[in-house]
């Protein structure tokens, strides 16, 4: 039988990492929000495409537009990539952390403990660039000066 105080151990140790699974959460819904509206606003362009009578310069400046929505798409995309891959690794961090405590009774960490850790870490801040890559984006390729 398991030690009443082991078992509390390994639920406070196990616990930690889901801290960050939580914002790995909360990055999630934001990325979706922002590829919800990449793609709203791809299709409003697509549809003022259709308009025979639109103006040379404007189609440029739409299929301009479209290339810079497409990119960011391909950023948020390769960021919702790494957050779920993130989330992966620290939920695998607290099975073998919550696993090593109560079946040994004592905390006996194989070495993939450190391994999903570093890969769920890592895999965070490939999101979190991938994130700033897409806002970088989004930000010069707005005129930020009316137009004369």
């Amino acid at each position: 039988m398991m030690n009443p105080s082991t078992l509390s151990d390994s639920i406070q140790l196990a616990v930690a990492p889901v801290f960050l699974l939580t914002a790995v959460a909360g990055m999630i819904g934001a990325l979706t929000q922002r590829l919800a509206r990449v793609i709203d606003r791809a299709r409003v362009i697509h549809k003022e495409m259709g308009d025979a009578s639109l103006s040379v310069s404007a189609r440029t400046a739409y299929q301009d537009e479209l290339m810079s929505i497409a990119k960011r798409g391909r950023f948020i995309n390769v960021a919702m990539i790494f957050l779920v891959l993130c989330a992966l690794m620290i939920g695998l961090t607290v099975l073998e952390l919550f696993f090593a405590e109560t079946t040994g009774g004592k905390l006996i960490l194989s070495s993939f403990v450190l391994y999903t850790f570093v890969a769920g870490i890592g895999s965070f801040i490939l999101a979190l660039v991938s994130l700033l890559i897409e806002v970088l984006i989004a930000s010069y390729s707005i005129r930020w000066k009316p137009h004369a």
